[in-house]
């Protein structure tokens, strides 16, 4: 079993809303500092939501607050990523990351490689 399945992709016109699911298995989910990344063609990843290990303190990129919502269901192990009001130039595969005891803002804004990636999912806005 993946550690780390996204889900919930697809494709949607401009200004409607999509909620992504990354499911977690095989690890102590509140342990974890897990966050969602996008990368467009041609583009580097960039982290957008994240939440820390422990209290699930979230952090936004100025790209996506306001538009983007993440939470996490610990019942579930899962986080979510509720995205309103989508703009075509939000088109990416976004993947979802988890790194152990970390804070959301290190992790959102980290660079190197996580303990745990998801296959990614596609999300296309249409014009």
């Amino acid at each position: 079993e993946e550690p780390i399945v996204e889900s919930g992709g697809g494709l949607v016109q401009a200004g409607g809303s999509l909620r992504l699911s990354c499911a977690t298995s095989g690890f102590t989910f509140d342990d974890y500092a897990i966050g969602w990344f996008r990368q467009a063609p041609g583009k580097e990843r960039v982290g957008l939501a994240c939440v820390s290990s422990g209290d699930r303190s979230a952090y936004y990129s100025n790209s996506v607050k306001g538009r983007f919502t993440i939470s996490s269901d610990n019942a579930k192990n899962t986080v979510y990523l509720q995205m309103d009001s989508l703009k075509f130039e939000d088109t990416a595969v976004y993947y979802c990351a988890a790194e152990l005891l970390t804070l959301a803002e290190v992790l959102c804004r980290g660079t190197d490689e996580f303990d745990y990636w998801g296959q990614g999912t596609q999300v296309t806005v249409s014009s």
